[in-house]
């Protein structure tokens, strides 16, 4: 698979806790990304942050949250991206997404140097 120079970037900001369907959203989100064929995901755990409600999340021994933020990256091409986007959109009771305009240098998947 190759990706061409200029694609999108999805990014995907929801709590730790949050579920859909009985599973962890972001494991979902990331089973779906695969079903769909898009070219990867990645799920970073934040060690602090807010959102709409402004209440803060926080990893700090003496303030233990757990339901730290999450932010799922997907890099791909517009279309796949704008194709994967309504899936999400409906498991998604609170969160944000954002896509943007990405340079893609190189994507090696398998392929020999």
């Amino acid at each position: 698979m190759t990706l061409p120079k200029e694609g999108k970037l999805l990014r995907i900001f929801i709590g730790e806790n949050d579920k859909y369907d009985g599973h962890p959203l972001y494991e979902w989100i990331v089973l779906k990304a695969r079903e769909h064929g898009l070219a990867g995901a990645t799920v970073l755990r934040g060690l602090e942050g807010f959102g709409a409600h402004s209440r803060l999340h926080t990893a700090k021994i003496l303030r233990l949250s757990s339901d730290l933020p999450i932010v799922i990256e997907i890099v791909d091409t517009e279309e796949k991206i704008e194709s994967f986007l309504p899936h999400v959109d409906g498991a998604i009771g609170e969160g944000l997404a954002t896509v943007e305009r990405v340079d893609v240098r190189f994507y090696r998947a398998g392929e020999p140097r």
